[in-house]
């Protein structure tokens, strides 16, 4: 993987679920980001030298399997100077009769997010969105995905690593949409 893209140059490094089990689409739309895009300031981050609003984005779904029990919704760098992306969101557990997350559903006090939904904490190692960021003259992708699951919770602990959360989620998903903007200072 290549490390942060210059701003000349086009995305190249695959984006994680390349990497997985192959499953099928269905539809994810937001209010606010539009795939292929800059990311408004707003769902940037507040921190770091920059000053974004930290809110997560709205996001809606539709078209998902029939025998979806469940949500999760993501948010990924694949391209933070780490050596392995950065994790920016994770929200399991949202049931299956709700499709939509309200703008800044992300927030750390959970207003936005429907009963039962858990945070699991980013890798800053906190349990709310942390909007994007990137090193002085590069473009990162921002990949926002909706996750159908085949069950109703994947009992995973709040604290619990990104990593982890990841092992369950993907031995459960059924089926995934994505939207990937972009961020670049």
């Amino acid at each position: 993987m290549q490390r942060g893209l210059s701003m000349s140059e086009p995305p190249r490094a695959p984006l994680p679920f390349e990497f997985l089990p192959q499953v099928s689409s269905f539809k994810v739309m937001s209010d606010d980001i539009d795939d292929g895009e800059l990311l408004p300031n707003a769902h940037c981050l507040n921190g770091f030298g920059l000053t974004g609003g930290n809110l997560s984005p709205h996001l809606r779904w539709e078209d998902f399997p029939e025998k979806t029990r469940s949500f999760a919704v993501t948010c990924y760098d694949p391209d933070a100077p780490t050596g392995g992306g950065f994790w920016q969101w994770m929200v399991l557990d949202i049931p299956r009769d709700v499709t939509e997350l309200p703008t800044g559903a992300g927030s750390g006090d959970k207003v936005g997010l429907p009963n039962g939904a858990v945070h699991v904490r980013n890798d800053l190692g906190t349990t709310e969105y942390c909007g994007a960021a990137a090193p002085d003259g590069e473009l990162h992708r921002y990949v926002f995905a909706v996750h159908a699951l085949d069950c109703e919770s994947l009992e995973v602990e709040p604290t619990a690593s990104p990593g982890l959360a990841g092992f369950y989620l993907t031995s459960h998903t059924l089926a995934r949409a994505t939207l990937v903007p972009f961020f670049a200072r």
